[in-house]
């Protein structure tokens, strides 16, 4: 779980700006699940489209980057159901990811999910991935936890 040293981080990045909030974010799940990558995306329910505000590697991912999420498996557990999404291993990167290729690139091999929740509606989600496959219950609680920081951080983007 979060402990002093990480709210600490994470309200000196809230205090500064939306990307030093989402720095914070990454350097919190870095640290605690072993992130290699860390994305927030902003949803704009009305057109099916997620646009990414926030990048640990934006090479790879830059910001500014958008997917169309029409109906698929992903966006009707995460958008619309606003539930976890835990891909755990290569098989359940395919699944969900188009852009799976450019995943296993980076030498990751899991995804968490988070659906940013405000007011009843999906306004973005929390992506962190790693190249450990298996998420334990804790591993996915604490990224639910940066969740709710990342939320600010959609709304101070926005």
């Amino acid at each position: 779980m979060l402990d002093t040293d990480d709210i600490e981080a994470l309200a000196a990045g809230a205090a500064q700006s939306a990307a030093a909030l989402f720095d914070a974010i990454h350097q919190v799940a870095a640290r605690r699940v072993g992130a290699g990558l860390a994305t927030a995306m902003r949803h704009d329910e009305t057109a099916s489209i997620v646009e990414r505000v926030y990048s640990s590697n934006e090479q790879a991912y830059p910001v500014g980057g958008r997917k169309v999420k029409k109906e698929s498996d992903w966006s009707r557990h995460v958008l619309v159901e606003h539930r976890v999404l835990v891909s755990a291993g290569d098989d359940a990167i395919r699944k969900h990811y188009n852009d799976h290729a450019i995943i296993f690139g980076l030498g990751l091999h899991s995804c968490v999910n988070v659906p940013l929740v405000c007011a009843g509606k999906c306004i973005g989600t929390l992506n962190v991935l790693r190249a450990q496959a298996e998420w334990s219950e804790g591993d996915v609680t604490l990224a639910r936890a940066l969740g709710i920081a990342a939320l600010a951080g959609v709304l101070m983007a926005t």
